[in-house]
Formats: structure tokens, C-alpha cells, sequence
């Protein structure tokens, strides 16, 4: 009998929990306009590139310094409250930002909004998996977020170019603020799972570290490392200089960026939806392994003789390509970390990406000045390429989650034992295997047949 597919839309918490999504994202997108304007307002057109580059690397450093430890002072409250609190400290941070003059104004301002932002980020995506158990309606669930993402980025600088015509700059961050004020409704509003507390053991410095503990110890989450890491080389080419193709090939960068990164956004949009059907026929692996070999193969387009719509296609395919591997990501982490270790792992994935993020978009940049736009493309997608083959080293082809292990360091009477039944005076037994305190290693584990 033919499934029904159902939507996860139907489910009511996760309709909540998207309608957060969009305002908080709506928000973001708001500020980072606003940051751009504030950087020109105080830098003049000599100093505002340099300005937005400092506050921008002010925001990885955040995510990628602050997301674990933030999980682990979060540990132990309940999820509802806390996203709430974030939320509305978000909000408190964005309303002086209008009248900051000063770059270490605004610097330390942002500096507190995306810390805040990378204890929200990764506690927001830990619950998804939990609320939509089914890996099918689950994968769904990705493709709506990666869409929440891509809308973002096409609807906030047209929001802000229309309120832009009614109130000075620097009020942008209030209407950022007021997007706030949606999504901490939208989460009111929402149902959580029990509305359970985090879990909280071990001393602090355990728990920061937990969620890069089990990243480090398993295979397919090393290899989902590897490859995003691999996609974030070329695709930052794609994101840096975009703009440079718009005025170097096409001859206006003020009319034709907005095209070419709408074709982008276009491609995203067609990846996500097909990322399911790829996932159903070949698996989250496949459906990545191949998406980063697609980007990087379509980078060796960038030397033919292209117009707008070569340049309109070949923005497509890279945003499909970008899709492939970064919308199964959730995916991968909701299989390899039990529930109560999921918040720390999104943490970890969280910083470890943005870690990928801060190499790759100065790099970007500075190969298309050492050895030239085309070729600075040309020699990402080389490395591109190259980390992807190295990644199906890492992440085996075979990995199934049920594994057959043993625990001859547990007693007979030892409630993991109670609960999946085992054999032989070695205590061998299999199950959904993954890292914690009772499963610290992977090397002596096999798949169960």
C-alpha cells in the first residue's frame, strides 16, 4: 500500500516552531542590512568595506567560540524559557544599536547579539528532530528550514529597501527588533516536547565539550565535517565574488548582483526540494558526496565565454549543488546523537561550520586577488574536489546504525544490558550505536548484518 506523505507542516509545534524560524531570520537579515549602512555611515566609502569586514569576522569568531560553551551553560533549563530569554535579549541588543557612533559601539553590541545567537541556533535545530521523529517527515522539515533560508535572503533586502523609503537607516535595527517580538509570540504559542529540561551532568568543561567529543568519535559526522568544510571553499567564491562577476563580466554589479544571486537563491530553492527524493534513492552520504563534486565541477565554468544567461544557469547549479550538501546535514546529526546530546552536537556542528567559514571567505577573496577571479574559482574547486574524495575515506560507504558491539566491562545485571538483551559472557548485543558514556569509541564496533 503507498504511504501517505505527510507534511510537517501538519504537525502544530513545528509550525510554530518554523513561524520563529522566519521571524528570527526576517530579523537577522534586517540587522545585517542595517549593519552594512551603519559601517558606511561611520567608515565613508574609504573605511566601510573594512569596517563590515571586522564586525563580520566579529560574528564567526561568536559562533565559533560561543556555541558550546553557551550549550552548556543552558544545560539544565527548560528549552521554552530559555529560547524565549534569547529572543528577547536579541531584541534588548538590537534597539541601541541606532544611536551607536562609534565602531566599538556597534562591535561590542554585535558581539553579544550573535554570542546570544549561537546559544539559540543550535537548541532551535536540536529540537526539530524531537518533534518530528519520522526520518521521512523529518528530511521534509530540512528542506522547509533551507527554503526559510533562502527567502530570507531575497525578502529582507527588498523589506529593508522599502522601509528604507520611510524611516532613516539606523531605525532598521527597531524593525529588526519588532521581528523579534514575532517569533518570541510564535514560540509562546508552541507546544515543546514535554517541555523537558536539557539535561545537565558532569562538570562544565565536560559538558562544552561534549557535543565535539561525539563529533570527533564518529565516523559520518566527521565526514559531514569534511564535506561542508569542502563546499564552503568554492561556494564562498560564489558568495564574495559575486558582485565582482556582476561588474567585471556583465558590466553593472548594481543591476546585475541582485539577478545573479536571485538565480542563486532560485537554485537553492530547486535543491531543497529535491534533497528527499535524492535521500530516499541513494542516502544522506550519496546525496551530499555528490552535491559537493557537482559544485566543484560546475566551477570549471566560470572560464568559458558566458553571458547573462550562462551566468544565470551556472548560478542555478551551484545553488543546487549547495543544497545537496548542506540541507541533509540535520539529518546526519539527528541519527548520530541521542536526544538528551543532540543540543550539544547542533552546537558543535554550529561551530565547527562557521570555524569552515571564517578560512574559506578570506580566502575566497584573497586567491581572486593573487591569481585571478577565474582562477582563484578553478583551483577552490580543485580543493573542493579533493576534500570530498577524502571525506568518503572518512565516512564509510556502509554505515548502518544498528551495530553489534559488546560490553565486558558492564555486570549481567546492568540496565543497558536489561534493555537490549545480550549474549555470551562478553555481553555482545546490537542497536542504534551511537557515542555516549556507555559507547565512547567507534573502533570496535562492526555493523550488525
Amino acid at each position: 500500500m503507498k504511504r501517505v506523505r505527510i507534511s510537517p507542516i501538519a504537525n502544530p509545534s513545528f509550525r510554530g516552531l518554523f513561524a520563529a524560524q522566519v521571524s528570527s531570520l526576517l530579523a537577522v537579515g534586517l540587522m545585517t542590512v542595517a549593519l552594512s549602512l551603519s559601517a558606511y555611515r561611520i567608515g565613508g566609502v574609504a573605511a566601510a568595506g573594512q569596517i563590515l569586514g571586522f564586525l563580520l569576522a566579529v560574528k564567526m569568531v561568536a559562533y565559533v567560540g560561543i556555541a558550546p560553551i553557551a550549550e552548556a551553560i543552558l544545560a539544565g533549563r527548560k528549552r521554552k524559557q530559555v529560547m524565549i530569554a534569547l529572543d528577547l535579549s536579541r531584541m534588548a541588543l538590537l534597539l541601541p544599536m541606532a544611536f551607536a557612533t562609534d565602531v566599538w559601539q556597534i562591535a561590542v553590541l554585535a558581539l553579544f547579539f550573535f554570542a546570544v545567537s549561537a546559544g539559540f541556533t543550535p537548541l532551535f535545530q536540536s529540537l526539530i528532530p524531537e518533534i518530528l521523529p519520522d526520518e521521512e517527515i523529518y528530511s521534509r522539515a530540512l528542506v522547509w528550514s533551507r527554503l526559510a533560508y533562502t527567502l530570507e535572503a531575497i525578502a529582507s533586502p527588498i523589506i529593508a529597501a522599502i522601509l528604507l523609503q520611510l524611516v532613516a537607516a539606523e531605525f532598521l535595527f527597531w524593525f529588526a527588533a519588532s521581528a523579534f517580538v514575532m517569533s518570541v509570540v510564535a514560540l509562546a504559542a508552541t507546544r515543546f516536547p514535554a517541555d523537558a529540561p536539557l539535561e545537565k551532568k558532569g562538570p562544565f568543561l565536560d559538558r562544552a565539550l561534549k557535543g565535539l567529543r561525539i563529533y570527533r568519535h564518529t565516523p559520518r559526522l566527521r565526514g559531514l565535517f569534511i564535506l561542508n568544510f569542502a563546499l564552503s571553499l568554492s561556494m564562498a567564491w560564489v558568495l564574495v565574488n559575486t558582485v565582482v562577476v556582476a561588474g567585471s563580466k556583465l558590466g553593472d554589479p548594481e543591476r546585475f548582483l541582485p539577478i545573479l544571486m536571485a538565480f542563486y537563491g532560485l537554485g537553492v530553492a530547486i535543491g531543497a526540494v529535491l534533497v528527499p527524493q535524492h535521500i530516499a534513492w541513494k542516502g544522506d552520504r550519496s546525496t551530499m558526496v555528490h552535491g559537493a563534486l557537482l559544485h566543484a565541477a560546475l566551477g570549471l565554468g566560470v572560464v568559458l565565454p558566458l553571458g547573462l544567461w550562462g551566468y544565470a544557469g551556472l548560478w542555478i547549479g551551484f545553488g543546487i549543488a549547495s543544497s545537496l550538501v548542506l540541507t541533509p546535514g540535520g539529518l546526519v546529526i539527528a541519527r548520530s546523537a541521542e536526544t538528551a546530546d543532540r543540543p550539544a552536537v547542533f552546537a558543535a556542528q554550529f561551530s565547527l561550520s562557521h570555524a569552515g567559514w571564517l578560512i574559506a571567505y578570506p580566502l575566497a577573496g584573497q586567491a581572486a586577488l593573487w591569481i585571478g577571479l577565474e582562477h582563484a574559482l578553478l583551483a577552490l574547486s580543485l580543493l573542493t574536489a579533493l576534500l570530498t574524495i577524502f571525506s568518503t575515506q572518512v565516512w564509510p560507504a556502509h554505515d548502518p546504525l544498528v551495530r553489534e558491539h559488546e560490553h565486558p566491562e558492564l555486570p549481567p545485571d546492568h540496565a543497558h544490558l536489561l534493555e537490549t538483551p545480550a549474549s555470551g559472557s562478553r555481553h555482545r548485543h546490537k542497536h542504534a550505536y551511537r557515542i555516549n558514556v556507555l559507547h565512547p569509541r567507534w573502533n570496535d564496533v562492526n555493523p550488525a548484518q
